[in-house]
């Protein structure tokens, strides 16, 4: 969207002298906006409201307890446009075992449930946060099943993909009779393109999408889409080291994740999808 004048004066930012689009993923309108003071990024929801920001500024504050993250400077909406305001971050290199450390740090931080104590349900693939007392229900009824209805109303799901998934809800389901998960707060979508340096090496978390879960599905995304090194898992496990076994469930976990991208991006993910459901 283009801003407006007026629409820039309402902003709870003063003398601003520059705005500048940059990058900043596929779901928000992104600027970074150069006052005489300094620089800030800011996101913008389009006709959706401050809603659609007030779940990320929690996660970033859950995650900022022990995680660098983003200052969050502002968040509201002018008209129906929601917007969130974050201190500028100038990005360079650092180490991999400090980000892996960091990372299951944040997992150390437990809950007594699964879930959280509110919804998302402002986003593309809205979130069903509810709290369970055990992971089988919460990641089954509230993660993986609306991902796959969702797949049938749009025609992308078949008998095949159907029978394969059954199967593999019952292998899941027979691991966690026998073994015990305590909740760790999560990232929630912990790919590549959300974490980066700082300008002094400093490894940032940034744009979560919290809730108390099974750590093992945070480790699993970052084994899809590649972005993290041999090192970011030696330093995680010198902190906080997985079971034993945790590479044959992560295809359990990165199912999530590609059933989101098999109805947000279509067919395309089919294949991957497939890739996971076909060893059952």
């Amino acid at each position: 969207m283009t801003l407006s004048k007026v629409w820039l004066s309402q902003l709870p930012i003063d003398d601003i002298t520059n705005v500048k689009p940059v990058s900043g993923g596929d779901i928000n309108d992104s600027y970074m906006l150069e006052t005489k003071s300094g620089r800030y990024f800011m996101k913008v929801q389009p006709k959706r409201g401050q809603a659609f920001f007030a779940h990320e500024v929690e996660g970033l504050h859950l995650l900022g307890e022990v995680a660098n993250t983003p200052t969050v400077v502002a968040t509201g909406e002018i008209g129906s446009d929601g917007f969130l305001i974050l201190k500028w971050i100038d990005t360079g290199s650092g180490s991999q075992i400090n980000l892996g450390k960091m990372v299951a740090k944040v997992h150390q931080q437990h809950a007594k449930q699964f879930g959280l104590d509110h919804n998302f349900t402002a986003g593309k693939l809205p979130k069903n946060n509810t709290w369970q007392s055990d992971w089988v229900t919460f990641y089954l009824d509230q993660r993986l099943k609306p991902l796959v209805d969702l797949a049938i109303k749009k025609g992308r799901w078949n008998d095949w993909r159907n029978s394969q998934f059954q199967s593999l809800c019952d292998q899941f389901k027979k691991y966690y009779s026998n073994h015990e998960i305590v909740p760790s707060l999560l990232h929630g979508d912990l790919w590549a393109g959300n974490y980066l340096f700082t300008e002094d090496g400093t490894p940032m978390l940034i744009d979560p999408d919290v809730f108390y879960g099974d750590r093992e599905l945070d480790i699993a995304m970052t084994t899809i889409f590649g972005g993290f090194s041999q090192e970011f898992y030696q330093g995680y496990n010198s902190v906080y080291p997985l079971k034993i076994g945790v590479d044959k469930r992560l295809g359990w976990h990165q199912l999530n994740y590609l059933l989101a991208h098999l109805n947000l991006f279509g067919e395309t993910y089919g294949p991957m999808v497939d890739q996971i459901l076909k060893p059952y």
